[in-house]
């Protein structure tokens, strides 16, 4: 006997189509309409589920803002811990949410620019606290002596940058579980970091 799928709400169903064709096309390029047309709905009924486009995006974005914090804080409990040690984790939290749904990530990474204010700034707000917790613990590994960088910031950015490339080549059908390229992309990274 076959297992069958769970059937997706109204909603998640939305969220699914609207987040596949703001990665392809763009949010700005997708319309209501061609969102109605591929949920075979009428334009004018999907007005009944959602008001706009933005609190779409808006939901696309927040939600995967609330799985990036909760990965790093759970990466981060424990103090006591070597800060090289919480940013492996970290790093590796960071890479399981991007491959969870990589046309979200697609679009969190690419699409937030066309959020409206206030969400826009609220956004913006969110990306730098997550950024300075990594550099918190790049600074803290640098005073513990276990990692070395001349420019914090730069460091964290470059570590980022790298991390948020993922969603542009990660196929999930590829020879490499997101685990192992979690472990890979942690252990290249810290390289170029430890104090050796």
């Amino acid at each position: 006997m076959e297992a069958t799928a769970p059937t997706l709400s109204r909603k998640a169903q939305i969220d699914q189509t609207a987040t596949a064709l703001f990665r392809t096309r763009g949010f700005a390029a997708t319309s209501m309409r061609e969102l109605a047309e591929a949920l075979g709905l009428e334009a004018g009924s999907l007005y009944s589920h959602i008001k706009s486009k933005q609190e779409l995006l808006h939901r696309i974005c927040f939600r995967l803002a609330d799985d990036f914090f909760a990965g790093f804080a759970a990466a981060t409990h424990d103090a006591a811990e070597p800060a090289a040690v919480q940013l492996r984790r970290a790093i590796e939290s960071h890479v399981r949410v991007l491959t969870q749904d990589v046309a979200a990530s697609a679009v969190f990474l690419h699409e937030w620019r066309h959020l409206s204010e206030p969400a826009r700034t609220e956004f913006l707000a969110l990306r730098e606290r997550y950024e300075a917790g990594f550099r918190l613990l790049i600074q803290r590994g640098i005073e513990q002596n276990d990692l070395r960088t001349p420019d914090v910031a730069f460091a964290t950015l470059t570590l980022l940058a790298s991390l948020n490339w993922l969603p542009s080549w990660y196929k999930p059908d590829g020879k490499l579980p997101p685990s192992e390229i979690a472990h890979r992309l942690a252990d290249q990274l810290l390289l170029g970091l430890a104090n050796s």
